[in-house]
């Protein structure tokens, strides 16, 4: 996609999230269902939005609660959006929400509709768990039962071992392999060390408590009451401002052990949390008094075999939308790439810094060249804010949208590696620039 291309301009207005929270702690009690309409609430209330402006709303989910299958339904309805707004719930790993955004823009692109919501959310604390297969199917079949003693065939052929329950691993399906034994994987091949990755997570700790300090998250953050309204949830509660080298490397590692470098320290927790964000066509926008905060110029989605560096993605997806708009890095003024862990930032960096990958994986004979850190993730990461699967994507542009103002910049550059070997990027430009 170049939307430059377009007479029809994609307008992002503005986004929203909730807190992040880890899992099992403040937002514990509450579904994705909750938690989706209270950033869905909160970018209505923001933008004072007339809902009936919208014409598609599009929200990612990953883990899905099978009461709300369609969630991005359920939460236009519950919302006071119109009822005749359709809605479309999509998944795509880590970057779900990045495509419900960009599902967003190819309608708004097309002339499909004027004006959409895009948006995503994940509540890690409330994971669907359910029986072994066989007992399942057991289950089923008692709905053909229609006397007392069918019930006596219900644990016949059963073992023990198939009444336990079944909780839903975070690996791959296709190599039974965990995101961080495949980050430990990528580390150990490009020569990142178990230092780098503890002094890159402090980094962005320390980044998203200054950057909480000094209020510059406060505008993307909707507050959440809890405990029936008894306390009010204004910020993220993962950021380890006081984080040290000593802490972090006195951690065993999590995923290959003993000899792994990814620890629980440099990986990004499982976390609850929503986001959502108003696009519209750049005219429409403007005839309705939206001003825009930025125009989406270009994206790329990438996939590789999940087995063989499965979070590289963004290493590949970044130079295909660099070379659409005829940019280097040096024209980008804001990086926002999505941290699932810190071995895989550094792997990613090093490999976008790296003549050999370049010639290797990405059929040029110059590497794309070196990320300026003094212009990566400013305000914090996923490392440090959290990573909610479903939402993290909204947050990754609302944020990067939020510092091209803030830094006085003009392109912004968004990446992310998903589960199953894919990458996405985007490059945003201030629309007043």
């Amino acid at each position: 996609m170049n939307s430059s291309h377009s007479k029809r301009e994609v307008a992002f207005i503005d986004g929203i999230r909730t807190p992040f929270l880890r899992s099992q702690t403040d937002f514990a009690s509450f579904s994705a269902f909750d938690l989706g309409r209270f950033a869905l609430s909160g970018l209505i209330n923001r933008t004072k939005l007339n809902g009936s402006l919208i014409q598609h709303l599009y929200f990612g989910n990953v883990i899905q609660d099978i009461n709300t299958s369609n969630i991005a339904r359920e939460l236009t309805l519950a919302s006071g959006l119109p009822d005749s707004i359709p809605a479309t719930t999509v998944s795509m790993a880590c970057i779900s929400s990045n495509v419900a955004f960009t599902s967003a823009v190819n309608a708004l692109i097309t002339g499909e509709a004027n004006a959409a919501i895009a948006g995503g959310v994940e509540v890690m604390s409330d994971i669907p768990i359910r029986f072994r297969k066989k007992f399942r199917q057991k289950l089923l079949e008692t709905q053909k039962y229609r006397k007392p003693t069918d019930w006596f065939k219900l644990f016949k052929g059963l073992r023990p071992s198939d009444l336990l329950p079944e909780i839903p691993s975070i690996s791959e399906y296709s190599t039974g392999e965990t995101m961080g034994k495949s980050s430990d994987k990528m580390s150990a091949k490009y020569g990142v060390s178990r230092q780098e990755q503890d002094e890159y997570a402090i980094r962005s700790h320390q980044l998203a408590a200054e950057a909480t300090e000094k209020g510059l998250l406060s505008n993307e953050i909707v507050p959440v009451g809890i405990n029936s309204g008894e306390s009010i949830i204004k910020s993220d509660n993962g950021i380890r401002g006081d984080s040290t080298l000593e802490k972090l490397s006195s951690l065993r590692p999590a995923f290959i052990k003993p000899h792994g470098t990814a620890t629980a320290g440099n990986s990004s927790f499982l976390t609850d949390g929503a986001s959502a964000a108003l696009l519209m066509e750049k005219e429409y926008a403007l005839k309705h008094g939206y001003h825009p905060k930025a125009l989406i110029r270009d994206f790329s989605y990438v996939a590789k075999k999940p087995g063989d560096e499965l979070l590289i993605g963004p290493a590949l997806a970044v130079p295909i939308v660099l070379n659409s708009m005829n940019l280097t890095l040096n024209d980008i003024d804001v990086f926002e790439f999505h941290e699932a862990f810190a071995g895989q930032m550094c792997t990613v960096l090093k490999a976008l810094n790296s003549t050999r990958f370049a010639k290797e994986n990405l059929n040029r004979d110059k590497k794309v060249g070196e990320i300026p850190m003094d212009k990566l993730n400013r305000w914090g990461g996923s490392l440090s804010i959290g990573h909610p699967f479903g939402a993290t994507g909204t947050r990754l542009i609302t944020t990067a949208a939020n510092r091209l103002i803030h830094e006085d910049g003009r392109f912004a550059l968004i990446a992310a590696c998903a589960a199953g070997g894919q990458g996405h990027a985007m490059i945003l430009e201030r629309a007043d620039s």
